[in-house]
């Protein structure tokens, strides 16, 4: 009167339990990696956007503006990428007056902190260049 066994034993759902386990543990620093960038070419994508505007007030007036307003934006400064991830302001280069030069920094917000900042001036320079790849 041999009964076959159904189901699982101990064992068996353990090294399931395991094997799910150690998969987990490799996929979710890359899925981090690949929303932190994602949500990264949306501050990019923003600071585009925002130095084309910055451009085509300079053909108009023959200067940059700190203002975001003065570009067409909602409100003067920061102005929020779609999803909130990133505020762009913007500031006078170090070396130069306002007038000749404009530097938008995408400051990160909430989760993406973590990821840093980025920086693009009107000379076209952007920094960290590991974002910009």
């Amino acid at each position: 009167m041999n009964k076959a066994n159904k189901g699982f034993n101990l064992i068996e759902l353990m090294i399931a339990m395991v094997i799910v386990g150690i998969l987990a543990s490799i996929m979710l620093p890359s899925y981090r990696q690949y929303v932190t960038e994602s949500r990264r070419s949306e501050g990019v994508a923003m600071l585009l956007n925002v130095m084309q505007q910055q451009e085509r007030y300079y053909t108009e007036t023959l200067r940059y503006s700190a203002d975001l307003a003065d570009l067409g934006f909602d409100t003067a400064s920061p102005v929020e990428s779609e999803n909130g991830t990133y505020q762009i302001q913007a500031a006078q280069c170090l070396s130069e007056p306002l007038e000749r030069c404009v530097q938008l920094t995408a400051v990160a917000q909430g989760e993406q902190a973590a990821d840093g900042d980025m920086t693009l001036n009107s000379r076209g320079v952007r920094t960290p260049q590991s974002h910009w790849l």
